[in-house]
């Protein structure tokens, strides 16, 4: 039937051009022709079109019909997938190696690859011992003072040079390491003497383990030209720095040729006063291996002989000068607030050991500085006054007065409100004097 309607539709189609011809049209039948006519353009253009993109013909002798055998487009690859929507330079896919469940092409080697732990497929488990490493990050030129301070001054209370090395380890100084000396020794300029001694200490432990010769050399170096603004605070910083380049110099901190790479290249007045000063303690007679005393020892590591020779020589100058500051601030930096009652020991002793009446007013003045401002305790005071008490027997031997020299300056020490009243009554001079009159 298909066959027979192909032809009868061919018949058909010349009898309507007869028609046309002769004029005998009907609008039925010119719309049929012209719809037969666009469904016959449709089937042609279909061919075309399929023939162009995926059917080809090749002549007998394998060239391909109506196209150029010289031409290296005339000879196309049957296996060439071109892509439908026309991009693409119509390579094969992966390199004709790719497709489902293909490892690649024939005879790749494929390298070692290390495990990637952003993949989603990385086992942690898997990959044996895993080492992680802390990754510190530098401290800021700008932060390191504000983390220095407290390492520093907790070290000024407890001394322990183990523990600074174990708190710098923790942070990454980086090439700002040789700051920490210069910071320390600036610290400590404005601290005590057992400051200074610690600092040198300090210096010395951590020598050759966390700072070398030149890190020290260019923290000292850096000191030496911030010197116009370190005596503004501390007015002392010059022979202090000396000081501590001496120290150095002796514990082989610094090399003996530190001070001589600065000769004749020094214009800072107060630069020249420090390396003068270190020079002259290196020099001395004695040419100490190490000046172990330059900053003495602190609180109370000094020997007793020691601290009362400095007491004797505190008192001493006191009563030549008669400058109570001065006085008490050489009392405050010898630290041995413990042992103060040999200051007041030393001072009544004096009292009844001088002539006249000038030591007597002059240490009375003294005593009740100290005992306003708190320098020396109650507890203190009594111990000085009953040692002396216990001790009157023997003096009174060398002082023949001694008895009545001291009834009167307890006297007068109880009228300025120095002592007590519990302690003026406890001094044996005063008991035998009352007794006498109670005979009388």
């Amino acid at each position: 039937v298909g066959w027979g309607g192909g032809q009868c539709c061919d018949g058909d189609e010349d009898a309507l051009n007869d028609a046309e011809v002769n004029g005998n049209w009907t609008p039925q039948e010119k719309a049929l022709h012209e719809a037969r006519l666009k469904a016959k353009a449709k089937r042609r253009l279909r061919k075309s079109s399929s023939r162009n993109s995926t059917s080809e013909s090749f002549s007998e002798s394998g060239d391909v019909a109506g196209g150029d055998p010289n031409s290296p487009k005339g000879k196309v690859n049957t296996n060439d997938r071109k892509s439908r929507t026309g991009k693409g330079r119509g390579l094969p896919k992966k390199g004709g190696a790719g497709g489902k469940g293909v490892w690649g092409a024939a005879g790749l080697v494929y390298e070692v690859e290390e495990p990637d732990v952003r993949d989603p497929n990385y086992d942690e488990a898997a990959q044996g011992d895993t080492v992680y490493a802390t990754v510190v990050p530098e401290v800021d030129e700008k932060e390191l003072e504000k983390m220095v301070n407290p390492i520093v001054q907790e070290y000024f209370e407890h001394g322990d040079t183990k523990e600074v090395q174990m708190l710098l380890k923790e942070l990454n100084l980086g090439p700002h390491k040789y700051e920490f000396s210069s910071l320390a020794v600036s610290l400590s300029l404005e601290g005590k003497a057992s400051h200074r001694e610690l600092t040198s200490r300090l210096l010395s432990d951590l020598s050759g383990k966390m700072l070398s010769q030149s890190d020290m050399a260019r923290a000292f170096d850096k000191m030496l030209k911030e010197l116009p603004e370190l005596i503004l605070d501390t007015p002392e910083a010059p022979q202090m720095l000396g000081q501590f380049i001496a120290r150095a110099i002796a514990d082989h901190i610094l090399p003996m040729s530190f001070l001589d790479c600065y000769k004749g290249k020094v214009d800072c007045d107060h630069a020249r006063v420090a390396l003068d000063r270190a020079a002259v303690l290196l020099t001395m007679k004695r040419k100490m291996v190490r000046l172990d005393n330059v900053w003495g020892v602190g609180g109370g590591q000094r020997p007793v002989k020691h601290l009362v020779k400095e007491m004797n020589l505190l008192l001493k100058e006191y009563l030549i000068s008669g400058d109570k500051a001065e006085a008490e601030r050489c009392l405050r930096d010898l630290e041995v607030p413990h042992f103060h009652h040999e200051l007041v020991y030393e001072a009544v002793v004096m009292v009844l050991e001088s002539k006249g009446d000038t030591a007597s007013h002059m240490m009375i003045k003294l005593l009740q500085s100290f005992w306003k401002t708190g320098l020396i305790t109650v507890d203190q005071m009594n111990r000085g006054f009953q040692r002396v008490y216990t001790e009157l027997p023997e003096i009174n031997l060398d002082v023949p007065h001694a008895h009545s020299i001291m009834e009167t300056f307890v006297d007068l020490c109880y009228q300025e409100a120095v002592i007590t009243k519990q302690l003026r009554d406890a001094c044996p001079s005063r008991l035998v004097s009352i007794n006498k009159h109670l005979k009388i």
